[in-house]
């Protein structure tokens, strides 16, 4: 898929061949290995230049989201999504890098079949449509987009997120000047089986108590080259969903099965100084084969962030 000529400064692309990732600033990645999207182009249907087709490749083995049963890790799905908004802002609209990016929300809903594994890496095309551009002057401030997801000549997923984004003075003046690195020591971590993952370094929730059932301290680790790829000075929003994510595998005892949707909204900063708490709880029943979990976020009683998950289980 060949790119577009970049117009944020710092990077230049040139013509491929042969495919390959997009710039890592382009993403807000500092590992190359961390790149899931190969390219952009202007999605000619759309008309009104709101559109492009976004092609991604999920590895089949990934040091995090790891395949596993015959599956690819939805939560690559999900990183995607995420980094499509940051690619076309510094490419397509003009965000000079080192603006800061603050998730307000983002939704997914998939088929199950977009993430069986093959024997080759999955490589996906998102047509991506933004809508809801609001500027100050002639900067971006805020925009949404939506994506349709398309697995060889099937559409398989569908997406929505919105972010904000602000210059670094204003973000300054904003947060001040803290800290980019958790000094408080994380709890003991969950059953790293209980969560999908075979590593307590991969981890977010703490040990429950067994006088809380559903609820665990959130493990901040900023050494986690993952999780905190590059300095920040809050819990990243993807930390955030990886969380959620667990939990819902943890209250419903099925590590197993796979994210079908989630809904996210993100109401305010997770910061590092005080411990955030994650609380999960099973909502009934949701179509035949969902189960729907409501995950909550937060930090001194106040509201973080906001999840309705969707588990299914796997179809071998």
């Amino acid at each position: 898929m060949p790119n577009l000529a970049p117009k944020a400064p710092g990077v230049t692309a040139q013509p491929r061949k042969l495919t390959s990732t997009v710039p890592r600033e382009y993403v807000h990645r500092a590992a190359v290995s961390e790149v899931l999207l190969t390219g952009w182009e202007q999605d000619v249907p759309a008309g009104d230049h709101s559109g492009f087709v976004v092609g991604a490749q999920w590895p089949r083995c990934h040091s995090l989201f790891a395949s596993e049963g015959g599956y690819q890790d939805p939560m690559l799905l999900v990183e995607s999504v995420r980094q499509i908004g940051s690619l076309l802002a510094h490419a397509e609209f003009d965000v000079p890098f080192g603006y800061q990016f603050l998730m307000s929300d983002l939704s997914v809903t998939a088929d199950p079949e977009l993430f069986r594994a093959g024997p080759v890496p999955t490589d996906i095309e998102m047509h991506t449509v933004c809508r809801d551009v609001v500027r100050r002057g002639r900067s971006l401030r805020e925009m949404r987009y939506d994506v349709t997801v398309r697995r060889g000549d099937e559409v398989r997923a569908t997406a929505s997120a919105a972010f904000r984004c602000m210059s670094p003075d204003v973000y300054r003046r904003l947060r001040g000047e803290r800290p980019t690195v958790c000094h408080r020591t994380p709890p003991p971590a969950l059953d790293p089986a209980v969560v999908r993952h075979g590593s307590p370094w991969h981890v977010l929730l703490g040990e429950a108590s067994p006088a809380s059932p559903g609820r665990w301290e959130l493990r901040v680790d900023t050494a986690h080259p993952t999780y905190f790829d590059h300095p920040t000075d809050h819990i990243p929003g993807m930390v955030l969903l990886e969380a959620a994510r667990q939990a819902a595998h943890a209250v419903t005892g099925l590590p197993c099965a796979l994210l079908a949707g989630v809904r996210a909204d993100f109401a305010r900063y997770a910061e590092f100084d005080s411990p955030c708490w994650v609380t999960a709880t099973v909502e009934g029943h949701g179509a035949p084969g969902e189960l729907p979990v409501r995950v909550r976020g937060s930090q001194e009683d106040e509201t973080v962030f906001t999840a309705d998950l969707v588990l299914r289980p796997r179809v071998s």
